[in-house]
């Protein structure tokens, strides 16, 4: 294809692509299927792959790119981004409109009511139609810039559709809603990270996350309301009209927005959606009033905090009161132990609440609460009962202070708290609350690689008394799994040759098997590269462990944690007894000619999988890392190379072809044969 015809079906591409993104995240109506799009995106990255020339900012395949940030810079809003006043009740409503006839005594009066959505003011910059900026709000003249992480989130816009003005500034607020919320929070707690406690501060921390990749794999939203500033175009008269603007231009405004004719249909939009927003898929907590005309309210001004013309009206909290009957530890299958407070049952939210989370010990110290206190609780985001405060003036002398245990009430093992952290966790490698996810991972693609050891299977396994932990494994037998559901004669011959197999794993797959906290993958390959013996890392100090490059304090610590709890200790045994690699095979120095220096993969390779490729390259010594930087030696590129490529190009970092990069392998290969005969000979 010629380069000419190339950029023209590159920007034909980017134009359905973009159509789609608009009908599929801001109009909820996809036209085509998830093959039909998957397909126009990647025949967009293998022309502009084959063509980086053309690449630009707005491209849809540009939306995640660039490595971490180190801290996020300051920008100046190019207009305030004011706060509103608030209002409280219906007569201060009333109020408001009285101030606003004031300064418009013979004009017809119209108002705009919109949801207040619980999440994280943006303000969005797009020069000619281009978004190059995203920032949020801060101290309202100055915010952080998070344009990096904006671009992830897919109902905004890259470009904007039709006519344009030259510069347009547009206000709005990220979110998530509450289903993406509980499914992030459960992901979370799956692999031991602390929870959110609502929809916002999970929007705000997710749009703050250094690393757009991060963010990215968020499910943020956004809906925009208020157009800040435009050139080159004439003002829209009202509001209302400028969020048909928006409309065009394929910015997503909130479909629940309401023109009212008077203060009394605000009243009534307020009473509305405070009566019903448990409904709505996302958090509100308020109205928000606008004058419709916005040449009132140029006219009206602002205060040095807030804008005269608008208004937040909040919506009451919902609250109860209750007892706090007892106080549970529950035990996740992370580990954390987690304080549940056992309430005498109330109504509240639209439903009976009869537990609410207690988070963790700092969060009952600093709130004191006490077995027997009489408490107010809520639903933090309307979502989790929580005890928003003890009432002390109810209290008998009989209240009990609570001390969380010294030992996992699960296992009996020691608990830890490490410095900086709020949770407290268990131990225990043999802890039955974490078993089924700590099998689960120890038979991961990652880890020992079993195959047909799922979280099913696991279950299965498990809850009929077979096995109690990852070690159990090793002693099923064909007797044990024959008649199982799911199993029959083959299925247990296979599931047991992948057990067999699996021992023959060198030590730092272990390793990681074994989820010791902050022991990931790349440790675990640093601490066997250097020891060579797993025996020889469990008894290595903490300062001879930190001694290993990039093993830190947190690192030697948990390791030394973790061998000195007595469940471990026989649970190692258990695992060297049944014949698992602890020892790693001798090599010479000769065999790793790529020591010391950094590799990046990015698109499709042909003669192996990327997972064989980067076993391939720490085989010869390299280390594999996920980003480019100016500390990478090489990137290798198959088809249709993502973001990395220009990111390597950029930085001149040397880019191999899959040709280039196997003639790279065969030179070592033939040098470390050469090496072996030599040494043969002497």
């Amino acid at each position: 294809m010629e380069a000419g015809e190339a950029k023209k079906r590159i920007e034909q591409l980017r134009a359905i692509i973009e159509h789609h993104n608009y009908l599929y995240y801001v109009l909820d109506a996809p036209e085509i299927s998830d093959a039909e799009y998957d397909a126009l995106m990647k025949e967009l990255q293998e022309l502009e792959a084959a063509y980086p020339q053309f690449v630009t900012a707005d491209s849809p395949t540009q939306r995640v790119g660039g490595a971490p940030a180190e801290a996020f810079q300051t920008v100046a809003h190019p207009m305030p981004l004011l706060s509103l006043n608030n209002a409280y009740n219906t007569d201060e409503l009333m109020e408001f409109d009285r101030r606003v006839k004031k300064q418009a005594p013979a004009e017809p009066l119209t108002y705009v009511g919109e949801q207040k959505i619980d999440g994280l003011t943006v303000a969005l910059l797009y020069q000619d139609g281009v978004l190059v900026q995203g920032a949020t709000r801060g101290d309202g003249l100055r915010g952080e810039d998070v344009t990096a992480n904006i671009r992830t989130i897919r109902s905004i816009p890259l470009k904007l559709r039709g006519r344009v003005p030259g510069r347009v500034l547009v206000r709005g607020e990220v979110f998530m809603t509450k289903d993406a919320f509980q499914e992030l929070n459960r992901e979370r707690e799956r692999t031991g990270q602390p929870l959110f406690a609502n929809p916002r501060n999970a929007a705000a921390g997710s749009l703050r996350q250094l690393d757009p990749a991060v963010t990215a794999a968020r499910p943020l939203d956004v809906f925009l309301y208020d157009l800040l500033l435009w050139e080159g175009a004439a003002l829209p008269p009202t509001h209302w009209e400028a969020q048909d603007l928006l409309k065009e231009w394929g910015l997503k405004v909130n479909p629940y927005s309401r023109l009212c004719s008077s203060i009394e249909e605000v009243v009534e939009y307020c009473r509305e959606w405070e009566e019903k927003r448990a409904t709505l898929p996302w958090e509100i907590d308020g109205v928000v009033v606008k004058v419709n005309s916005l040449t009132l309210q140029e006219r009206m001004g602002a205060t040095a905090k807030a804008p005269r013309a608008k208004i937040a009206y909040k919506f009451s909290p919902e609250e109860a009161f209750t007892r706090v009957r007892e106080i549970q530890v529950n035990v996740g299958r992370t580990g954390v132990l987690t304080p549940l407070a056992i309430l005498e049952p109330v109504r509240v939210g639209g439903s009976t609440v009869s537990r609410a989370t207690l988070h963790n010990e700092d969060y009952i110290r600093e709130k004191d609460i006490r077995v027997g206190d009489v408490v107010v609780i809520r639903k933090a985001g309307e979502i989790i009962p929580e005890v928003v405060r003890v009432v002390p003036e109810h209290r008998t002398g009989a209240e009990k202070p609570f001390i969380m245990p010294a030992k996992c009430p699960a296992c009996g093992a020691a608990v830890y708290r490490e410095p900086g952290e709020a949770a407290i966790r268990c131990l225990g490698a043999s802890c039955p609350a974490q078993q089924k996810e700590k099998i689960i991972h120890f038979a991961s693609k990652n880890a020992m690689d079993i195959a047909g050891v799922g979280p099913a299977v696991v279950n299965l396994l498990v809850d009929k008394g077979l096995i109690k932990d990852a070690a159990g494994l090793y002693d099923l037998t064909a007797k044990d799994l024959v008649g199982l559901e799911r199993f029959g004669a083959k299925s247990a011959e296979n599931l047991l040759a992948a057990v067999e197999r699996s021992k023959e794993n060198p030590p730092e797959r272990l390793l990681f098997a074994l989820g010791i906290r902050h022991v990931g993958e790349e440790m675990a390959r640093r601490l066997v590269g250097h020891f060579r013996d797993l025996d020889r890392i469990f008894t290595a100090g903490k300062e001879e462990l930190m001694a290993v490059p990039e093993i830190g304090e947190a690192i030697a610590d948990s390791i030394r944690r973790y061998v000195e709890e007595a469940q471990n200790k026989e649970f190692l045994e258990r695992l060297r007894r049944a014949g698992l690699k602890f020892k790693a095979e001798e090599r010479e120095a000769a065999a790793e000619p790529l020591q010391g220096k950094t590799f990046v993969l990015t698109g499709t390779l042909a003669a192996f999988t990327r997972e064989e490729a980067e076993e391939i390259l720490r085989g010869l010594g390299a280390r594999v890392t996920s980003s480019v930087s100016k500390k990478t030696d090489y990137v290798v590129a198959g088809e249709n190379p993502g973001s990395k490529y220009q990111k390597a190009l950029d930085l001149n970092v040397p880019v191999l072809s899959e040709d280039e990069f196997l003639r790279l392998l065969e030179e070592l290969r033939a040098t470390g044969s050469e090496s072996s005969q030599r040494r043969d000979d002497q």
